[in-house]
């Protein structure tokens, strides 16, 4: 191949990139992140393991609002409690391992207020340092890189997309989408079955309150 084929031949792959980052950069998509159902563990103030859910969530029967039923993509967390609320929401969801709940290593199980007696201060640490995972396992700031890796996933997807996961996870989404530093994640509360909407357009993310009209 001479200089010049070879020079159109870079300018013709220049071209077809920056047209599929431009593409990119124009896909909408809507983001629900719908926290699972509550367990015995949300009850307890524990930290949890992969528990089921509490039979009392589900008794009266779940729905979210009609426009995510009919999503264009679905995921969910591996945990047990994440798999029940998609099937008790009657979704059709992949699993995507991104979307497991945060390690708490040793911690995993136990009541917080037990930690808070045995632990002082490696709660106190946790609780006051982003990067530091003195139970043993995730750290938020690990964590954050997770999600963070996940919302970057999505880049090149488009429409109404639907995930059922963690507080944790919701948590440390938020905090990505708004640009937050870390700290900000103890600032949210993500009670169970919540419904936290994200839009999103190339790698920009903006939170997005639903009205009710």
């Amino acid at each position: 191949m001479g200089a010049g084929h070879r020079f159109r031949f870079l300018d013709r792959t220049r071209r077809a990139a920056g047209a599929a980052a431009c593409q990119h950069e124009n896909l909408l998509r809507r983001l629900a992140l719908i926290c699972h159902a509550a367990t015995a563990a949300t009850r307890s103030a524990a930290f949890p393991h992969d528990e089921p859910v509490d039979d009392k969530a589900l008794q009266s029967g779940l729905t979210i609002p009609a426009g995510l039923q009919s999503a264009t993509q679905c995921w969910t967390s591996p945990a047990l409690r994440a798999l029940q609320t998609i099937e008790a929401l009657a979704l059709r969801a992949a699993v995507e391992p991104m979307l497991r709940d945060c390690d708490f290593g040793r911690w995993a199980g136990r009541a917080l207020g037990d930690v808070e007696q045995s632990e002082p201060d490696a709660m106190a640490q946790w609780l006051s340092d982003p990067a530091a995972a003195p139970h043993g396992g995730e750290s938020i700031v690990d964590l954050m890189a997770r999600a963070a890796a996940w919302l970057a996933s999505l880049t090149a997807r488009s429409g109404q997309i639907v995930a059922v996961t963690h507080p944790s996870v919701i948590r440390a989404a938020v905090v990505n989408a708004l640009g937050a530093p870390a700290t900000a994640f103890w600032r949210i509360d993500v009670p169970p079955l919540a419904i936290v909407e994200l839009k999103g357009q190339g790698s920009r993310w903006t939170l997005a309150l639903r009205s009710t009209q």
